[in-house]
Formats: structure tokens, C-alpha cells, sequence
């Protein structure tokens, strides 16, 4: 088990290349531009959600990876929870797998109980552009990520926009993460935190009362 630990800021999606350029002028290097798909599973009555989880599917240039994550807390945009995540041989979760590393007692009961009746619910695809910080030995990894989240509810495609910065703490002091994103928002005053995850607005989007509203484990 690992403790994520980032910073999510949202931005509008015409100021991605502003954002880019600082980057690229703090670290010294042009980000590394990746795409990712995530495919996000739940029960038909949201057993996982219930239990303020969430299980992924990613799928990334290299690899599939299957993610196991509680809800942990989220507060002015800074995220932490605990995760598992191992890769899987393709396109499909592997459940027993997953358990064995998962060290919570809780945790792995509310997956072994959901997953005879796990489905696909909601899919995240976006770019994502990376560049890493090292501030006296603290490592962060700064993403931009540029994409949207999908449902398809009763045959009805609902969207939400994804337009954000997260900054991961990778290894290090987490003051210094706290201090790089106070940086970035003091150069750029619509940088705003962002408390949903991806995985809130896509379950938001599978129980918006109106086609095409937003709102949905963070």
C-alpha cells in the first residue's frame, strides 16, 4: 500500500500552454506528453462508491495497470489516500491479484464482496504532459491533463471536461509540495483547487438527474 499525496488545480483549457511554458523553463526540460485511458468499475447499486472506493483500469503507452483506491480526504485541492496498483496482463481487471496486495482489512472486503458484480460505468481519456521537480531532494511530478470524462447512461452520452494540474508528491518533504503549488497559484490567479477527482465527477455524471449535468470516489 502507498499514500498518494497531490494537489489538483483546475485551469481553463486555453491556458495549458502558458502553464507548460513555466514548467519547461523551471525544470529545464520539455514535459514528456503521454496519453491515458481509464476505464473506472462499480456495481450496479455503487457498492464501491458506498464504501468510498474506487477500482481503475489505466491504460498507458507502455501497459495496462488495475488501481485500487479509498477515498481518503480532500481538502483545498490536496488529496490523500491510500492506493494499490499493480499491472495486469491486458484489457481486463484481475481481481485476485489485486487482493493479495491490498493490506487493508476493510478495503479488501468491500472489493471481494463487489467484484462478482463489477461493470464498466464511466471512462476518463486525456493527454497528459509531465515534468519532474526537484526541489532539495524532494521530488514532485507536475501533470497537465487535458481530456474529458464519459458516461453512457440509458444510451445517452454525457461529458464532462478534464483541465487540470496535479502536482504528486513522489518522494521528500510534502511542505515543499505545498510550497510549488502556492508558487503556481500566485502566478497565475485562475489556478483554482480542485476537491473532486476524476472518478467524483465520473460518478456524477452516471447520477445527474439532466442530461449533460455535472457534478459524482474522491
Amino acid at each position: 500500500m502507498s499514500i498518494e499525496r497531490e494537489i489538483k488545480l483546475s485551469l481553463p483549457t486555453s491556458e495549458h500552454g502558458e502553464i507548460a511554458r513555466v514548467l519547461t523553463q523551471r525544470t529545464g526540460r520539455e514535459g514528456r506528453k503521454i496519453q491515458l485511458t481509464n476505464v473506472y468499475f462499480d456495481t450496479p447499486d455503487r457498492a464501491l462508491a458506498k464504501a468510498k472506493s474506487a477500482v481503475r483500469l489505466r491504460g498507458t503507452p507502455d501497459q495496462w495497470l488495475q488501481t485500487y483506491k479509498t477515498a481518503g480526504e480532500a481538502e483545498g485541492g490536496l488529496h490523500n489516500r491510500h492506493e494499490w496498483e499493480m499491472p495486469v496482463a491486458g484489457e481486463a481487471l484481475e481481481i485476485p491479484a489485486l487482493l493479495e496486495i491490498c493490506d487493508d482489512e476493510n478495503a479488501a472486503s468491500a472489493l471481494s464482496d463487489a467484484a462478482p458484480e463489477l461493470t464498466a460505468l464511466f471512462r476518463t481519456d486525456f493527454s497528459r504532459v509531465i515534468w519532474d521537480i526537484d526541489i532539495d531532494g524532494t521530488k514532485i511530478e507536475a501533470a497537465l491533463d487535458l481530456g474529458e470524462v464519459t458516461a453512457d447512461v440509458d444510451g445517452e452520452r454525457r461529458t464532462t471536461p478534464i483541465s487540470e494540474l496535479e502536482l504528486e508528491l513522489k518522494s521528500g518533504n510534502e511542505e515543499a509540495l505545498n510550497t510549488v503549488a502556492a508558487q503556481m497559484r500566485r502566478a497565475f490567479l485562475y489556478l483554482q483547487p480542485e476537491d473532486a477527482s476524476k472518478a467524483r465527477r465520473g460518478y456524477d455524471l452516471c447520477e445527474a438527474k439532466v442530461a449533460g449535468s455535472n457534478g459524482g470516489v474522491k
